[in-house]
């Protein structure tokens, strides 16, 4: 794991320090996305190219799923105990969670939050931590796929039962109906990818993010990229959107 990726894991400034070269232009942007647009591969091509930090909070909420309860901090605890009791983690939770980590979020290299914000509220605190640094976001990019395109994408998923692979009954068939080419195992759906999970999910997220979306437009720092076709055209959109606000992009 990279320096920057263990600080934002562990909340801790003394792995935050990176050596590489700067970027010529730091970039400070937020992504947007439902389940299946594509979003992480997005975030790794942007890393790739830009070089941000990339943080996001599920990598940090997972990681302390495996910590010693000790080693957690308030903010910490307050998530676990929320997501073993079923609840969503509050706003005021999650904004405690990133204050932690605004030795991240303030990083010279510029960063890419993946996760945060997700409503209006822990954008408003996002604005308030970059200012007490004289810092702003650059852009907000929101990865758009239609509903059925989504359904299709995300329902097609199918996963061995031993190893855990994934397949695609459309993009990535397993050379045998139902059997994993890797061991043998059997392939299946899992419930949350059965359609209409699937649809229940992005409901839930159409509802939480449109605000953000109307909030984040109306400062102007909304791009939206249509999440349709191979990764590297979406990519390629993205790179094309970014050089009409911002210029010439570095190499």
């Amino acid at each position: 794991m990279s320096n920057e990726r263990q600080g934002w894991i562990e909340g801790n400034a003394d792995h935050c320090g990176r050596t590489d070269p700067h970027p010529a232009r730091p970039f400070r942007m937020v992504l947007l996305g439902a389940p299946g647009a594509g979003k992480g591969t997005q975030a790794e091509l942007l890393t790739d190219r830009l070089r941000p930090c990339q943080l996001s909070t599920g990598d940090v909420f997972r990681a302390a799923k495996c910590a010693n309860s000790d080693a957690l901090s308030t903010a910490m605890k307050d998530a676990m105990a929320a997501m073993q009791a079923g609840r969503l983690v509050s706003d005021e939770t999650v904004i405690d969670m990133v204050r932690e980590r605004s030795h991240c979020v303030t990083c010279s290299y510029g960063f890419m939050l993946d996760g945060f914000p997700r409503t209006v509220s822990q954008a408003e605190a996002l604005d308030e931590i970059l200012a007490d640094h004289d810092l702003k976001l650059d852009v907000v990019l929101n990865y758009d796929l239609p509903v059925e395109t989504v359904v299709r994408r995300l329902s097609g998923r199918r996963t061995c039962r031993s190893c855990k692979t994934t397949f695609h009954v459309e993009t990535k068939p397993p050379k045998k109906d139902g059997v994993c080419d890797k061991c043998g195992g059997e392939l299946y759906q899992r419930d949350d990818d059965q359609a209409e999970s699937i649809r229940v999910r992005l409901k839930a997220y159409e509802e939480s993010t449109a605000p953000l979306a109307k909030y984040y437009d109306a400062k102007g720092l909304l791009l939206t990229i249509i999440a349709e076709g191979e990764p590297s055209e979406i990519f390629a959109r993205t790179l094309t959107a970014l050089e009409e606000r911002f210029g010439p992009l570095p190499a």
